[in-house]
């Protein structure tokens, strides 16, 4: 509601801009410009050209050239242009006022004596102004067609932008549902193949650790359908994780996990962490080597840091996973909704790999 009303003032702002444009230049100066014939021939003129520009904006470019019936919506045109003529002439020819001769609002005054004593020159006959009927709109209202061309090719460019920002934003949208679409089964299958090693182990903790993925399903079909969730929440999500990882590894692993920073009060897209994490616990376990993860999370004023870390070990990893699916589409993602506001930096060495996201929030 607030865009809406946003909107509707910056047009009545922008049409008043407008119409004061037919008072300009006949100002030079002088006070009575709104009693000038000129000027209020002008500002018909410009008062007319407004509800064109409506017209073709909002009803001939959507129904005839976004249609591509191009010829149509030149005929229109000139019928346009005919009207607006017409509706001119008319409006002339029914005010006094706007017909007089740009000098007969100047009060009369007897001329200046000749000097010397000179016998003074005829009056001049007074102008004849031509009669309403041949009254030319763009002779006595805008002298020219320039500002009608000028409002309808606008008016035509502007609708254009508005659709190709839209279908641009149309476009986002599907490739970030495309995007979440891909990235959520990637989670649910990794997930259940944790709970599934938990219960080939006859693990106490698997309870635990289905109550953990309900929590964390609940998330990813609720909370991370929309656009931005509370960073508060994704950080809880982010903790049932690791914690079913920790279920599923034990002491195989050296895990170091820290947050720092307050969380109430932000937002942040969904899932948008929760890659390069998953993306260590993949190809940083091995049951016969030195496994090593460090996660931080650090949270300052408007702005989220995270870092993580892992050696590097040998695992075996199917075809499927090998593309690196989640980070890649995360990359994707972090660069529609974050543009200019987040930096991504990952190094790839033959020790470890090693992942720092900043996000502005």
């Amino acid at each position: 509601m607030k865009d809406k009303t946003r909107q509707i003032l910056i047009h009545i702002i922008a049409c008043l801009g407008f119409l004061a444009l037919a008072f300009i230049p006949f100002f030079q100066g002088k006070s009575d410009v709104f009693f000038n014939p000129l000027a209020g021939r002008e500002f018909l003129g410009y008062a007319l050209l407004i509800p064109i520009f409506y017209f073709n904006y909002f009803i001939l470019v959507p129904k005839l050239y976004f249609s591509k019936k191009y010829v149509f919506y030149i005929l229109a045109i000139l019928a346009v242009y005919f009207s607006y003529r017409m509706i001119g002439n008319f409006v002339l020819s029914q005010n006094d006022f706007l017909r007089r001769p740009p000098q007969a609002h100047l009060t009369d005054r007897p001329p200046p004596p000749p000097p010397n004593g000179a016998s003074m020159p005829p009056p001049k006959p007074p102008h004849q102004h031509p009669n309403n009927s041949q009254i030319d709109v763009f002779i006595d209202v805008n002298q020219k067609i320039f500002p009608f061309l000028v409002i309808i090719v606008f008016s035509l460019m502007l609708r254009i932008s508005t659709r190709w920002q839209q279908t641009e934003r149309e476009k986002i949208a599907a490739e970030l549902s495309y995007l979440k679409a891909q990235i959520n089964p990637h989670f649910l299958f990794n997930t259940l193949n944790s709970i599934y090693s938990l219960a080939i182990m006859k693990s106490d903790e698997t309870p635990t650790a289905v109550v953990k993925l309900s929590g964390m399903m609940r998330y990813v079909l609720s909370e991370a359908a929309t656009d931005f969730v509370s960073l508060e929440k994704e950080i809880v999500y982010i903790k049932n994780y690791i914690d079913l990882q920790k279920l599923r590894f034990g002491e195989s692993i050296s895990l170091e996990f820290m947050i720092n920073g307050q969380t109430n009060g932000f937002q942040i897209a969904p899932l948008v962490l929760i890659p390069f994490i998953e993306n260590a616990f993949k190809h940083g376990v091995n049951a016969e080597e030195d496994s090593v993860i460090e996660i931080k999370i650090d949270i300052t004023a408007n702005e989220l840091f995270l870092y993580v870390v892992n050696k590097k070990v040998t695992v075996h990893i199917s075809e499927e996973n090998k593309s690196g699916l989640g980070v890649d589409n995360t990359r994707n993602r972090l660069e529609l909704l974050y543009p200019k506001r987040h930096k991504l930096s990952i190094y790839d060495t033959d020790e470890q790999y090693l992942v720092e996201l900043s996000i502005v929030l």
